[in-house]
């Protein structure tokens, strides 16, 4: 158990501040403080309850990556990345599912973290 407050929970719980791009009842869609793409261009998906990572809970993974692909129809965003990442080895950065929603544009020159060579942990 962790003792760190979740800071995706309080955005959820609006006790956190955050730019809000769309809400759903279980879901909510913010603008990331920090990333790639333009401003606007980069949209994280975060479900309302707290779930770690995409494998703890596949109904709420399923149901928040639906949404992020609404989002995406909703923008007009027919070219882009839809990402969870899970686990450090993995890129999360934060203890609670989110999908990164980012919109693709040429020339964009956002390079995802991927192919690299793993690296190996002593």
């Amino acid at each position: 158990m962790t003792t760190t407050p979740c800071v995706f929970c309080a955005i959820a719980a609006d006790t956190a501040p955050a730019t809000v791009v769309r809400e759903w009842p279980d879901a909510i869609a913010i603008l990331p403080r920090t990333g790639v793409g333009e401003r606007g261009d980069h949209v994280l998906v975060i479900p309302r309850c707290h779930v770690a990572t995409a494998i703890e809970d596949a109904t709420v993974t399923g149901t928040v990556s639906a949404r992020a692909a609404q989002l995406a129809l909703e923008l007009g965003w027919h070219d882009a990345n839809l990402i969870a990442n899970i686990g450090p080895y993995g890129s999360q950065t934060v203890q609670h599912l989110h999908w990164h929603l980012l919109r693709r544009r040429p020339g964009d020159h956002i390079a995802l973290p991927w192919p690299q060579p793993l690296q190996e942990t002593a």
